[in-house]
């Protein structure tokens, strides 16, 4: 079934969007504030970009013991998912700024963390925001044979043990955006004519994707190489190490949203209509998690505020603390779900219990 076909239900007679959507412009309203990023996002951009960059340019200027080079490559990987998390993330959504130019800025910043914006924001502004959670449409549930995200997807013997090794494999997400992951997904969504927004010229956009790998290579790998008096064993095992530190923190707190118990996979019917309105799917099928955690708070960049960012994706996640009460509050008053685990470690074991669950043999649970 093609994406166009999927139809969100009309039918909101409580009219639950409408009131929440009053209520949060209210909120901005009576407090003269803006739904785009503050001189907060603004502080934690420029300390992102230095946890990413600084090392970067510190390995290659220093001749630093090759521990000291290893622990920056951590600290590198840990800036590329908070550069990814709050200010691309933010920029592709055109929440960082009221400013197209500089929300286009910061959402090219995904450049350097080996990605590409074109691809980004079909896979996650169009597919994983508009169809959440429903098998074949939302990307994010698409991991290959290997992973099983959805028990709706085919079931393979290997996924028996998947809840072991799938932490393994997370690590590997921006490394093979560099690699393969863009090109695959370029070809893909050209040949769909998605976009999100003007569909852009295909000469134009394979254009960039080829120069700003070349761009990125030269970047990482090349300068370091030609810099740097170390063996290129070392060198291209820090890029790995870089990738790996960021493909796992940012896979975890994707998959902690929205592959846990508490997330639904419905599906349409046969005539490709679902059973909810848009705004209240998304109610069904994301969860938040340790959202009284300020640190979480703070370096996943409202990830963990996942429900308001759902159904509000265009507020800055600076606000999200604040309009989640909100959000609750109106949720509970339509007796609606609103989904939370109170710590990331509950929301951590809740979605490897339900990785081992999705990795049972479907065809033995039923009988």
């Amino acid at each position: 079934m093609d994406s166009n076909t999927i139809r969100f239900s009309r039918a909101d007679s409580a009219q639950f969007f409408r009131t929440l959507n009053k209520r949060v412009n209210d909120y901005f309203k009576e407090n003269k504030l803006k739904k785009t990023g503050n001189w907060r996002l603004h502080v934690k951009s420029a300390i992102m970009f230095a946890l990413f960059l600084a090392p970067y340019f510190l390995i290659l200027t220093l001749n630093l013991p090759n521990w000291v080079n290893l622990l920056l490559t951590i600290v590198m990987g840990i800036g590329m998912a908070g550069v990814g998390m709050n200010v691309m993330h933010d920029g592709n959504h055109g929440s960082y700024s009221n400013k197209k130019w500089v929300n286009k800025l910061m959402g090219s910043s995904i450049y350097i963390l080996a990605g590409n914006v074109y691809n980004w924001q079909v896979q996650h502004n169009v597919l994983h925001h508009t169809y959440t959670n429903i098998h074949e449409h939302d990307e994010d549930l698409e991991a290959g044979r290997i992973l099983r995200f959805s028990k709706h997807a085919k079931w393979h013997r290997f996924h028996r043990f998947q809840h072991y090794y799938s932490v393994f494999l997370y690590g590997l997400l921006t490394f093979n955006w560099a690699i393969t992951t863009d090109f695959q997904q370029m070809y893909r969504y050209m040949k769909r004519r998605l976009s999100y927004g003007k569909l852009p010229s295909p000469a134009m956009n394979w254009s960039t994707l080829v120069v700003t790998k070349i761009l990125y290579i030269v970047i990482w790998i090349v300068l370091p190489l030609v810099f740097l008096e170390m063996a290129w064993w070392k060198i291209l095992l820090g890029f790995f190490i870089m990738h790996y530190v960021a493909g796992v923190i940012l896979s975890v707190v994707f998959q902690l949203a929205h592959v846990v118990d508490e997330a639904e996979t419905p599906l349409p019917d046969k005539s490709g209509s679902m059973k909810n309105t848009w705004a209240v799917h998304q109610l069904f099928t994301t969860v938040n998690f340790g959202t009284k955690n300020r640190i979480v708070n703070w370096f996943t960049g409202g990830l963990n505020h996942q429900v308001e960012h759902h159904i509000f994706p265009n507020i800055s996640h600076v606000h999200y603390t604040k309009i989640s009460k909100i959000v609750k509050q109106t949720a509970i008053e339509f007796n609606l779900p609103y989904n939370e685990y109170k710590t990331t470690r509950k929301a951590i074991i809740s979605h490897f219990k339900h990785l081992r669950e999705l990795g049972k043999n479907p065809a033995l649970q039923y009988k």
